[in-house]
């Protein structure tokens, strides 16, 4: 049975959407000048911080940028990777979540938010921002923005605020799966209230993929939309049989509990 989630299966991933012609953009280009057929490469840093700079050495060979998003936890922060991945080429992004840090507390979180922004930006350009969805806890850390405006601190864009999921198919890794939507608490699409896109029909309604490689057949018999956003989430990726292995079980743990918080919501 061939593994899935390796860095082997990445780069034929990547392969794909080369040949079938896609361009590549950040999510700061996209914002400012959107490419008709194009890949959002965006990348939540949550752990393992060494396979995103893995990833983003990867994507520098194949003449590809992409966009990786830090918390602010040294799990995730560390100067010396954000600055040789910046130097790839690639955008940074401050993924945030000041809400669980401040307890639920705004005003708290909004104070938080613009010191973890200064101490990144003293590493690198940070125009755009992405929330970290916290499965364990109980505050939602886009709620900082019902009284504050990230517009404010410099941020031009937020996807979960800002992209067209009518136009953007959105794929994202989360429960280690690509169809995992019903595993997630809070890594989807913005539905209702609070999204500046309230009303459209969802593409991931017409596109679901089990396995990276059903998404690899997809692309080669032309069948992907023309503009993507995937989110990678790389501590999930390794070649390597022990990481690989602890981060299967680890990640249907998980699953089991995220599932049963998703039920009782």
């Amino acid at each position: 049975m061939n593994r899935d989630f390796t860095l082997k299966v990445y780069k034929n991933l990547l392969a794909s959407f080369i040949s079938a012609g896609y361009s590549f953009q950040t999510y700061h280009e996209f914002t400012e000048q959107p490419q008709n057929k194009v890949i959002l490469l965006r990348h939540d840093v949550d752990a393992r911080k060494e396979h995103s700079l893995q990833f983003a050495k990867i994507q520098y060979e194949n003449g590809i940028k992409g966009t990786y998003y830090f918390r602010m936890v040294p799990q995730s922060f560390n100067k010396r990777i954000i600055r040789e991945i910046a130097s790839m080429g690639h955008e940074i992004g401050y993924h945030y979540e000041d809400m669980d840090f401040a307890k639920g507390d705004v005003d708290k979180a909004y104070e938080l938010a613009k010191k973890h922004l200064a101490q990144l930006r003293d590493v690198a350009e940070v125009k755009t921002i992405c929330m970290h969805g916290s499965p364990h806890s109980q505050y939602d850390n886009k709620e900082v923005w019902k009284k504050y405006d990230y517009r404010n601190l410099g941020i031009i864009a937020e996807p979960y605020f800002d992209l067209d999921f009518s136009k953007v198919l959105y794929l994202t890794d989360t429960g280690r799966r690509w169809d995992g939507e019903h595993l997630s608490i809070r890594d989807k699409e913005p539905r209702g209230a609070g999204n500046l896109n309230n009303v459209f029909q969802s593409l991931s309604e017409r596109f679901s993929f089990r396995c990276t490689q059903d998404i690899i057949s997809a692309c080669n018999s032309g069948k992907l939309p023309n503009q993507i956003m995937f989110n990678f989430h790389p501590q999930r990726w390794s070649d390597n049989p022990l990481k690989w292995t602890q981060e299967l079980v680890f990640q249907n743990m998980k699953n089991v509990i995220k599932w049963g918080v998703v039920k009782l919501q």
